[in-house]
């Protein structure tokens, strides 16, 4: 266990799987109080598996009354609140823009961009009450670069991006940093596979990734605490991938 963490309480949205569920228990293990936050109702499990140190919250991160209750029990439940990782996401259909529903567009966008804007809304103002902290949103590589028959959730993940960089702006001399990581091609359930293996298999190459693998939840992590945690100390605005190499092509 480690202390990089120490004395910090955090929300971790998306708690329930993939980079959420990982980030959540290595931010406890790092010595954090955790907000397990999801929609799925298996936040209780990541929860329970980190013990006294964490509280689950049922959670539409699209509604501001679920976020804005969110960050009410954090500071209830903890006392403060240091650390917020917006990483809720959905992927939705992979289809052309023309054939896209109107319906898909608002859902895509209302959880990725909008549980984006509502977690900063209400938890920057809980981080201030604190003295300062860290935001970490979760983006994409396919906000950087363009993925085929991905226009939706490209827009979505690429508005992320730029509310990060306006964001840290904003609060760069109010002790509030706001960086995002950019997950390439993840190995987590937004992978139908991943869904019944939970690690990828070997015989599943990604040739269009240089590392030619997938990318695993605990990486994701690991990025995560670096923009939680004071080793990060002097950086802000950050677009960080960590996808194998992919947007350097």
């Amino acid at each position: 266990m480690g202390h990089r963490l120490d004395g910090k309480v955090a929300i971790v949205t998306g708690a329930g799987s993939g980079i959420g569920r990982a980030g959540a228990l290595l931010f406890a293990a790092e010595g954090a109080k955790v907000v397990c936050a999801d929609i799925s109702g298996d936040e209780e499990k990541t929860a329970a598996e980190i013990g006294a140190a964490a509280v689950a919250v049922h959670v539409d991160v699209s509604v501001a009354a679920d976020v804005e209750g969110m960050v009410t029990t954090a500071e209830e439940r903890f006392g403060r609140l240091d650390i917020l990782f917006n990483n809720a996401g959905i992927g939705g259909p992979k289809l052309l823009v023309t054939e896209q529903t109107e319906e898909a567009f608002d859902h895509v966008i209302g959880v990725n961009l909008k549980g984006v804007f509502l977690g900063m809304k209400y938890g920057i103002q809980a981080i201030l009450r604190s003295g300062g902290g860290s935001v970490i949103n979760t983006a994409s590589a396919a906000g950087l670069v363009g993925w085929r028959k991905n226009a939706v959730y490209g827009a979505s993940k690429g508005g992320v991006i730029q509310m990060t960089k306006a964001v840290a702006l904003d609060y760069a001399d109010k002790g509030v940093r706001v960086n995002a990581i950019c997950p390439g091609m993840t190995w987590t359930g937004l992978v139908p596979d991943a869904k019944e293996h939970p690690d990828p298999p070997a015989d599943v190459p990604m040739p269009y990734q240089p590392m030619k693998r997938w990318g695993l939840s605990s990486e994701l992590a690991t990025a995560a605490l670096f923009l939680a945690g004071d080793d990060s100390s002097f950086v802000t605005g950050v677009a960080l991938p960590v996808d194998g190499g992919y947007v350097c092509g």
